[in-house]
């Protein structure tokens, strides 16, 4: 007769729940710093480094709504230890000496674990008091966007003095420790749940994702193969719609499309993709107006490392930040905390473009976009799963994270073909006025998010306030009545 492993006791598995969700988005940004450094050393172009962070963000997008769908079934703990399991062997395949088509590989293993952090909501979720999981779900939601933060900086000094292997071997260290962290820590999910993953509907998801993502990397294919970059797109959208279809029609959906279109659920994610387009563009921004050398007329000239601790003050205070939303919710309603937040980021994009002559009115741009970022990330959860059931927990907020993984994606490109758009011929580094055009971009975005997430609260029903509603209830208010 077997038993499930013991339930553990809230102190324990609330560390162990951030712990992993952190490594994971630590790791995964690994490939950002170093990209300069895997050019150098495997000798390749600057473009072929570029995969080694985007091919991480593709796996993860890819995995992501799959290990949802997973999660909710009672096979939870095994999709967990497994999906850790193959992060440590891609950071394994990143220290070796292999070549360059073995680093690849192992940092698309390594994106894999982004998929993980909707499973830490659904642990907490099931396993922690009402309240204490609220919190924790939120605290996981900002150091999944804070942990970039943390590993950028430690990542460019360990390349600094001891080379490109040292850095890996920091993502190495880091996933076997939670690894075993998991595997002492992670519950079994509670009886009487069946998941089964639509396979046909995760492959025709996986191929949308993979040429959204692919577009969005990829912004030389805009310039000089338009034709092929729309025609791509196109098929995205017909894959994308296609999978929509099929969503609707199965009895095991990949993704509850139905529970999607809820009100707050659509307003939540839609806020979470225009204000991911613009809380990336700002990020990416402000770490390359850093780098760019005095030489250029503007710029900082920041080695990689000191460019990294520039995102110091966005990693504080976004954590910070999310540590207090859980007590601003308590007397705002959620969708008024995402229009703050994105105001809030509105004001660091107007920061920006106004003020950026030395250092310190840098660092505080980014100081308020972690403000935002970390605020916005922590009311996002309340939001969507104040309507969702227990045990579609991970599911939703897989689907969250890819629609972020997007926005994400889209703000780096977004910004990515303003800078160029905004480059003369001839020269290396954009005008500095392309900066305050991209910045000008940033706060159309935030507008757009404040205005929805408003909208979202103008549509709530009253009485339903997510924060102090049972788990689920409001998802069963509109299951018996969606109109």
């Amino acid at each position: 007769m077997s038993t499930a492993p013991r339930r553990p006791g809230a102190r324990p598995l609330v560390p162990a729940l951030i712990f992993v969700a952190l490594v994971v988005a630590a790791v995964a940004s690994l490939g950002t710093p170093l990209i300069t450094s895997v050019a150098t050393t495997f000798q390749v172009s600057l473009d072929s480094a570029q995969w080694t962070l985007t091919i991480a963000l593709l796996s993860g997008a890819v995995a992501t709504p799959v290990l949802g769908r997973l999660a909710a079934g009672p096979h939870r703990r095994a999709a967990i230890l497994a999906t850790l399991g193959i992060v440590v062997v891609g950071s394994a395949l990143t220290v070796l000496p292999l070549p360059f088509a073995w680093l690849l590989v192992g940092r698309a293993a390594q994106g894999v674990g982004l998929g993980l952090t909707a499973l830490m909501m659904g642990v907490a979720r099931d396993h922690l008091p009402e309240e204490r999981s609220a919190a924790t779900i939120a605290l996981i939601s900002v150091v999944s966007v804070i942990g970039a933060g943390v590993g950028y900086p430690l990542a460019a000094l360990l390349a600094e003095f001891g080379g490109l292997r040292a850095a890996y071997g920091l993502g190495l260290v880091v996933t076997v420790i939670a690894f075993v962290t998991a595997w002492r820590s992670m519950p079994a999910a509670p009886g009487g749940r069946s998941a089964h993953v639509n396979v046909g509907g995760a492959l025709v998801l996986a191929g949308g994702l993979l040429l959204v993502l692919f577009l969005a990397g990829e912004r030389s294919l805009w310039s000089r193969h338009l034709a092929g970059a729309v025609t791509l797109a196109v098929a995205a959208v017909l894959l994308l719609c296609l999978w929509t279809v099929s969503e609707l029609r199965t009895r095991t959906p990949l993704v509850d499309v139905r529970a999607v279109r809820h009100p707050a659920v659509a307003g939540a994610n839609i806020a979470m993709f225009v204000g991911g387009i613009g809380m990336y563009l700002l990020l990416t921004l402000i770490t390359r107006y850093a780098q760019t050398p005095h030489s250029a007329g503007y710029g900082f000239g920041l080695t990689t490392f000191v460019a990294g601790l520039v995102l110091v003050p966005f990693s504080v205070l976004g954590f910070v930040a999310g540590r207090l939303t859980q007590r601003v919710r308590r007397r705002i309603d959620g969708p008024l905390v995402l229009a703050g937040s994105a105001a809030v980021v509105g004001g660091g994009f107007v920061l920006f473009a106004t003020a950026r002559s030395n250092l310190a009115e840098l660092l505080a741009a980014m100081g308020v976009l972690g403000l935002g970022v970390g605020s916005f990330s922590a009311a996002v959860p309340g939001v969507i799963l104040a309507v969702t059931p227990r045990s579609e927990t991970s599911s939703a907020m897989s689907f969250n994270y890819v629609v972020r993984s997007v926005g994400y994606s889209l703000g780096s490109a977004v910004g990515g073909l303003v800078l160029a758009a905004g480059t003369a011929t001839g020269r290396l580094f954009p005008d500095d006025d392309a900066y305050t055009t991209a910045a000008l971009v940033g706060v159309a975005a935030m507008a757009i998010t404040t205005m929805t997430s408003l909208a979202l609260a103008l549509r709530r029903s009253p009485g339903t306030d997510p924060v102090t509603a049972p788990a689920g209830e409001i998802g069963k208010r509109h299951a018996e009545d969606p109109a």
